[in-house]
């Protein structure tokens, strides 16, 4: 079994201050809904059986809501993110309250970009991972490597111009994606299965995922990008998932995972959803 306790924080913080990723847009963010919605998320974690630890998030930062940029975690250790500057002050917020539940941390590579477990994803003895956007190849050796995993590097196709040149966020000054971290485009339903979007991927990357000997179920791109489908947590016989993705859940479900759809409008905004608002520790 997969994601058995999970660290969560709340939506109290949450706005759109720096628009970091290409989600954020000019709707005004419902906060309460935020709240409620949150909420809702929980709600279903602890139905599907799943262990929360709830913390408070950390204050005025907007992207504080979303624990699974925090750190990659495998027994008992946790590789601790390196953000973008708009989310820095997360980070010593995010050491604390490891260190204070029992976790050893690590520090990513200096001068690396690591988004944590949204860019990277255990599954099995594998590690997906992102690279180029909001994460570095030298970060996710580094976490390969430290956790004994075999690495699978992917590259997300990235937001593109109206003249085909790629997009550079004003806020980040990086390279801009609607798939900047990889829990967008891939997600582990097992420890011998992924979802995951062919055409969030570049070439080679396709071709790496169709190699690697997993169970596979492919998503549909709309799903993926405006139902969120990949962003989910899936206990391996629950599965938290968007309610705008019936493809997907169809397929789940003639597996016989047993899906739970909450509704999140307001999270979305900020490109996050029901795997961004949880840290995998078991």
């Amino acid at each position: 079994m997969i994601n058995q306790k999970l660290l969560v924080s709340g939506a109290e913080y949450f706005a759109d201050d720096y628009k970091i990723n290409p989600y954020y847009s000019d709707s005004t963010i419902d906060h309460a809904k935020a709240i409620a919605e949150h909420q809702s998320i929980l709600d279903c974690f602890r139905q599907a059986g799943i262990e929360l630890i709830k913390v408070d998030p950390p204050k005025s930062c907007q992207d504080g809501v979303y624990t699974a940029n925090w750190a990659l975690v495998k027994d008992g250790v946790a590789i601790l993110s390196r953000l973008p500057q708009a989310r820095r002050d997360e980070e010593p917020y995010a050491k604390h309250i490891l260190e204070s539940i029992g976790l050893k941390t690590l520090s990513a590579p200096k001068n690396t970009l690591f988004s944590g477990q949204g860019d990277a994803l255990i599954c099995g003895n594998y590690l997906f991972a992102g690279r180029d956007y909001r994460s570095d190849p030298a970060a996710q050796q580094f976490a390969a490597k430290t956790f004994g995993l075999k690495l699978i590097q992917l590259r997300t196709k990235p937001q593109l111009n109206a003249n085909g040149t790629p997009h550079i966020n004003p806020v980040t000054n990086h390279v801009d994606s609607f798939f900047y971290d990889l829990d967008l485009a891939l997600s582990i339903i097992d420890e011998h299965t992924i979802a995951y979007c062919p055409d969030a991927f570049d070439d080679d990357s396709q071709t790496l995922l169709e190699s690697i000997d997993l169970d596979k179920i492919l998503v549909d791109y709309t799903e993926c990008t405006q139902g969120f489908a990949n962003n989910l947590v899936s206990t391996g016989k629950h599965v938290i998932m968007s309610n705008a993705a019936p493809k997907l859940q169809s397929a789940l479900e003639e597996r016989g995972l047993i899906c739970l759809t909450p509704s999140v409008t307001e999270l979305k905004k900020g490109g996050g959803y029901i795997r961004c608002v949880s840290l995998w520790l078991s």
